[in-house]
């Protein structure tokens, strides 16, 4: 009687809708077994400190080890601490706004004081980390199985990457921060030629790679380990190859925890900023009076709409207002550059990108230590851009890998640290460029509003344009979708990390989503009242300090995974020449099979006929043949979604990692164009062949008994390939760890090769 293969084999699979019914733990490998490889050889015991994965067939376990319950259930001590933080914080600014104003600003200069050059470094470092991995052999890694494909089209795509990672306080310091980088440069005489040239490309180096850099980084080690692995969508799945099991405790809680509060202070920090400019827009468009009460009463009504679009999900409310808030902020930069300075805005911008090119690797690591007083210009502007991004990082992440999943982490990497950037880009230099160009005719009224109060400085530049009501009504509305985007992207998150979530394609409930968008908008108001937007700037430099651990962790950890996908692909180089190709190739079939194939698309029924048939039986052959020959095999099923047994087959290799071989029943839509005259329905029925990295593309429908049989022993030789190139890797990885500390391994049986019986685990 075949026994049920355990979670932890089947998540391998990553096929969709493959789900383990009523599985039981893997049986243990026994102390001493037959090795594949020549002669026997002892598995030492794991120690009990040792509980980070050392191969692969340990990081298989992360599904088993990180659900705790099969459906979405809340995490009540990260919901409840990360909220205790948050009200305390907010009960402090509210009763005691100048006390909580000058304590954040002594902590911020000491930050800046002593360290600035971390931030610095770990934004330098965090860059030239997604950059290898974007042009390293690995960036061709999916984030899915092999076989899976982007869910969205690309324009809609680039729009929610673009509109989620960008907020309104974009367009804030689009305007103040070229006039103040031009007036009070960091070094240097103000007012001069030199500051000119630099000062829109500062506010661009602050928009620009280094925020992407981190949405980037944390958005593809969890979209990695959710989509190709099968855990859940968060920080702790990324942290499992470094943390193992400990992952979900106290720890994973706490890095959680520490996620959380830096979201919500980073999502509050960008919805201040954004009611203070709303709150001057407003005002010109509808006679309100400016102030705080206007500025609550945003709060309160951005919190409604917030509500309403975030319960409505990311494919509905949320993909909308983000293809919106695009073609919004589209129209007001043509607006702006027809009825502006055209030319000079256009070569500005020119000189401008090919500036940022050249100073960047120098700006990236510019502390400014030779400048007498610098630390308060760091602290105000590149340190605070850094904790900002670092604590937007997390969320911004989270939402980027569940629009993200079947993307190859080059085209992931790629394309969040240029079209967003360079669209960054066309927004501040049309805006800097333009207060620029006003300030160069004198008009010194202008820079001292923009410099003394940014929102009002951005509102006065748009009124010096022609049809000015009109430009202010598309420029507040961009402005409030902005904003919207940012605030549902936000709780939605938010939710996820308070909560436990199998599924990666589902989100928390919809009452944590409303929860988490009142208390954010509840920290919002209190820092208003503690000191408006110099008080969120504060705050986010302070909370965002310890989520610069976790982006080390998230590095190392996906380091560590990555040398495993190398090995697996430099296994399948070492292939003999005669063997078949893997992966993406169907078997060798005639050509009377492969016309067949053309124009058959079979029904469910008729697939389930043929895996009974003819596959089943060539598998209990197979599994049959291995045992005669000394190997321990199991043979076993798992049950679909529909019902249907998929069979499974696993041959041991000792403490190396062992063959898998899962044929699993595979839905996919009937082509348009085909060699099929007629189409009476819009889907067919796929035998696919999944191993431990997915889907191998080809269907096994139409094959002879024989011919399964062969595949079989094809993919077998294949593994067999893959495993002598790792116990060839000297360096420690996820799949060849380091040799077990003196003691620990046992001295090879006699007439057995030293070499053969190197131990793995």
């Amino acid at each position: 009687m075949p026994t049920q293969p355990s979670d932890d084999e089947l998540s391998q699979a990553a096929a969709p809708g493959l789900q383990a019914q009523d599985a039981q733990p893997a049986k243990p490998y026994p102390q001493l077994e037959r090795s594949r490889f020549g002669g026997t050889e002892r598995r030492p015991e794991r120690t009990l400190d040792d509980d980070a994965p050392v191969s692969r067939s340990d990081l298989q376990k992360g599904p088993q080890e990180l659900i705790e319950h099969p459906t979405v259930s809340i995490n009540w001590g990260v919901l409840l601490i990360s909220s205790v933080v948050i009200v305390a914080f907010s009960i402090w600014a509210i009763l005691t706004p100048g006390d909580a104003r000058t304590t954040m600003k002594a902590t911020v200069d000491w930050i800046a004081t002593n360290l600035g050059w971390y931030y610095v470094l770990t934004m330098t470092l965090v860059i030239g980390f997604v950059l290898w991995v974007a042009f390293s052999k690995e960036g061709d890694v999916r984030l899915g199985p092999d076989h899976s494909r982007p869910q969205y089209k690309l324009a809609t795509w680039v729009a929610m990457l673009f509109a989620a990672g960008v907020g309104i306080d974009m367009l804030f310091f689009s305007v103040t921060g070229p006039v103040v980088q031009y007036l009070h440069p960091p070094a240097g005489a103000g007012g001069t030629a030199a500051a000119m040239q630099d000062a829109v490309v500062w506010t661009m180096f602050h928009y620009g790679v280094a925020g992407w850099s981190v949405y980037a980084l944390l958005g593809m080690a969890m979209g990695y380990f959710a989509y190709r692995w099968g855990m859940p969508l968060s920080i702790r799945a990324a942290l499992y190859p470094l943390l193992g099991k400990r992952v979900r405790g106290p720890l994973g809680d706490g890095i959680n925890i520490i996620a959380l509060v830096g979201t919500v202070f980073g999502v509050a920090t960008s919805m201040g900023i954004g009611v203070v400019l709303l709150n001057v827009g407003f005002s010109l468009i509808f006679g309100l009076e400016q102030g705080l009460a206007l500025q609550i009463a945003l709060v309160i009504g951005a919190v409604v709409l917030t509500i309403a679009a975030t319960t409505s999900g990311v494919d509905r409310g949320i993909r909308w207002i983000s293809e919106l808030n695009l073609w919004s902020a589209v129209a007001m930069m043509v607006y702006i550059l027809v009825t502006g300075q055209t030319a000079f805005l256009l070569n500005a911008l020119v000189e401008n990108i090919g500036q940022f090119i050249v100073t960047f690797p120098a700006r990236t690591l510019q502390t400014f230590a030779y400048e007498p007083g610098s630390s308060e210009w760091m602290g105000s502007w590149t340190l605070f851009f850094w904790a900002f991004w670092l604590a937007w990082g997390p969320f911004v992440g989270v939402f980027l890998a569940r629009i993200s999943r079947g993307r190859t982490l080059r085209e992931f990497v790629i394309a969040a640290i240029t079209v967003p950037v360079l669209c960054d880009f066309i927004i501040v230099s049309l805006f800097g460029n333009s207060a620029l160009f006003q300030v160069l005719q004198g008009n010194t009224a202008f820079a001292e509003l923009a410099v003394q109060s940014p929102e009002q400085g951005w509102y006065a530049l748009l009124q010096l344009f022609p049809g000015a009501m009109f430009l202010i009504g598309l420029a507040t509305l961009s402005g409030l979708l902005f904003y919207l985007t940012s605030a549902n992207s936000g709780a939605m998150v938010m939710s996820n990390f308070s909560a436990s979530i199998p599924d990666p394609s589902h989100d928390g409930p919809k009452w944590l989503r409303i929860f988490w968008a009142v208390l954010t908008a509840v920290l919002t108001v209190a820092m208003l009242l503690a000191g408006g937007v110099v008080a969120m700037e504060y705050a986010t430099l302070i909370f965002a300090l310890p989520v610069t651990i976790i982006a080390y962790l998230v590095m190392a950890s996906f380091y560590k995974v990555l040398r495993m996908e190398r090995a697996e692909r430099e296994g399948r180089v070492l292939r003999k020449p005669s063997m078949a190709p893997i992966g993406g190739h169907m078997p060798e079939r005639s050509w009377k099979q492969r016309l067949e194939q053309l124009r058959a698309f079979p029904s469910l029924r008729q697939a389930t006929q043929f895996l009974g048939r003819t596959v089943l039986p060539a598998l209990d052959d197979v599994a049959a043949e291995f045992r005669n020959q000394g190997y321990e095999v199991e043979r076993s099923a798992t049950v679909n979604a529909g019902g249907i047994e998929e069979p499974l087959l696993r041959v041991s290799m000792d403490t190396f990692r062992a063959f898998l071989y899962h044929v699993a029943v595979v839905e996919a839509p009937v082509p348009m164009f085909s060699g099929r005259m007629t189409r009476e329905t819009d889907v067919y029925y796929r035998l696919e062949v999944f191993t431990q990295t997915g889907s191998g593309g080809y269907d096994l429908m139409g094959l002879t008994k024989q011919q399964v049989i062969d595949d079989v022993l094809e993919r077998y030789e294949a593994h067999l390939a893959f495993l002598t190139f790792s116990s060839k890797t000297d360096t420690a990885s996820v799949l060849t760890p380091p040799m077990p500390r003196e003691g620990l391994q046992p001295a090879a049986p006699a007439g057995t090769d030293a070499g053969q019986g190197r131990n793995t685990e």
